[in-house]
């Protein structure tokens, strides 16, 4: 995979050093606005291309771009890479709406691109021992989710500056930012559920916090995150013969522990200790250099179904992005 990123902000940074060298993958450039700020992450990084235009970066014979910008523009941007018959992993969300979720859906079937939402605990063996504890906590009741944690930039909202987190007009908000992951974790073990139903916390328009009920035949998802106050990290889910439980978010998953009524109890201590991007993007490279469609196509079947909850629960909540009305 020869890869050309685009964006130089704080994800960037924290994924470049653990993706140039890997098996497999080369970065050949970095793109974004300001020059200044995408020769110092080149530089940092031993990466031969910063380029400001993407025409540039099409120059550079890549086959596949990191989309990691501010949310609403996440879907100018992967558009423009797979009309140009690109594969593209894009971070988290995929896209502002569902609608256009699934537009870019469409344009990669059309153009035979792969198409890859990173979301890094799916790729991490915590996440499949959940999967394969599942079964033996019987008929599932209860799923319970917190993702909280105080954003520093809340008191700058607060005071008046909106950072793109809290911008309406950027796709943020607690939803889009940290309850999307209690949403993929529950969508990817339990599939599409009935009914969407979000109580959101909304100041100047955007959810700083929120509770989103998830209705599956038999139980109830309930999947909390907030921006604006702190709380307990958890994710478990309840059956009549036990129940699972993780207390980090969900981005990480860390430890995962099993309790069943009979007295059994089991923990798993995640064996994985690098950084989180690395399995990831381990996966994405594996599938794109065999050319492995079928498993990208279940991968975006399942982000698809996070973008159809994530819109339905903002319609419920009144929150509306520009993007909704385009």
């Amino acid at each position: 995979m020869k890869l050309g990123i685009i964006g130089a902000g704080m994800i960037v940074k924290e994924f470049l050093p653990h993706l140039v060298g890997m098996e497999g993958l080369e970065v050949v450039a970095v793109m974004a606005r300001r020059l200044e700020a995408v020769q110092e992450v080149c530089a940092d990084n031993g990466v031969p291309h910063a380029v400001t235009c993407f025409d540039e970066l099409l120059d550079l014979g890549i086959d596949t771009v990191y989309v990691a910008v501010p949310n609403a523009m996440h879907f100018p941007y992967c558009k423009q890479v797979l009309a140009n018959g690109l594969n593209v992993v894009v971070e988290k969300p995929m896209c502002s709406n569902a609608r256009q979720a699934h537009e870019l859906a469409r344009l990669a079937r059309e153009k035979g691109a792969f198409l890859f939402e990173a979301i890094t605990a799916a790729h991490l063996p915590a996440f499949a021992k959940v999967q394969e504890w599942l079964p033996r906590i019987g008929t599932i009741k209860l799923v319970n989710c917190n993702f909280s944690q105080y954003s520093s930039r809340y008191d700058a909202f607060r005071a008046g500056t909106v950072a793109p987190a809290f911008d309406p007009a950027q796709s943020g908000g607690a939803l889009m930012d940290l309850n999307l992951y209690n949403v993929h974790w529950t969508v990817d073990l339990f599939g599409r559920p009935d009914d969407v139903t979000y109580f959101a916390n909304v100041e100047r328009g955007i959810d700083t916090s929120g509770t989103l009920v998830l209705r599956y035949p038999g139980f109830l998802a309930t999947c909390i995150a907030a921006k604006d106050c702190a709380g307990p990290k958890l994710f478990s889910i309840q059956g009549i013969d036990g129940y699972l439980h993780l207390d980090l978010n969900p981005g990480l998953v860390g430890e995962a522990h099993l309790r069943l009524n009979d007295g059994t109890q089991e923990d798993f201590v995640e064996t994985y200790t690098g950084a989180r991007v690395v399995p990831e993007f381990a996966f994405f490279v594996d599938c794109i250099n065999r050319g492995d469609h079928e498993a990208c196509e279940r991968l975006l079947e399942q982000s698809l179904a996070v973008a159809d909850v994530l819109t339905a629960a903002r319609e419920d909540a009144g929150i509306v992005f520009p993007a909704d009305v385009e």
